[in-house]
């Protein structure tokens, strides 16, 4: 049996995924970080991109989109509480583009510096959406 690593996703609204996984990459400040079991101790922010996860037993990487939020590694456990988490089936690509779209517009027109902000943060959730949705489509799910 391969080794593994209990990992739970957890949203605002709700958990995503709780299972056991050989591998975990996802997205840190600092870079996409791969934790596998065993990893020591780690907290760090994490950044909107696709958390890979090699499932026990299984083929497929599943992918789960996520933005904003802690990542907290444990030797034996992975804790990721993400202020938005959405199953990688569950992306929506019109819907990505009509946010990326918008917060363009937003940052083109901008007319106070907190509103810029916000439209550079809802670019870059929306443009690592898009990514998620490439990476599925090459995974072929």
């Amino acid at each position: 049996m391969a080794l593994s690593v209990h990992v739970d996703v957890v949203s605002a609204e709700e958990s995503i995924f709780s299972g056991l996984a050989e591998f975990v990459v996802l997205p840190g400040e600092v870079g996409e970080l791969g934790i596998l079991p065993g990893h020591m101790p780690l907290m760090t922010r994490i950044k909107p991109g696709a958390v890979r996860l090699k499932l026990l037993n299984q083929e497929q990487e599943e992918l789960i989109f996520v933005a904003g939020g802690i990542l907290e590694v444990q030797p034996g456990l992975v804790t990721v509480l993400a202020d938005t988490a959405i199953r990688g089936k569950d992306l929506d690509e019109a819907k990505a583009m009509d946010a990326k779209k918008r917060a363009e517009e937003l940052m083109a027109n901008r007319s106070a510096e907190m509103d810029y902000a916000r439209a550079q943060a809802e670019l870059a959730e929306a443009v690592a959406q898009l990514a998620a949705i490439q990476k599925l489509r090459k995974k072929g799910h």
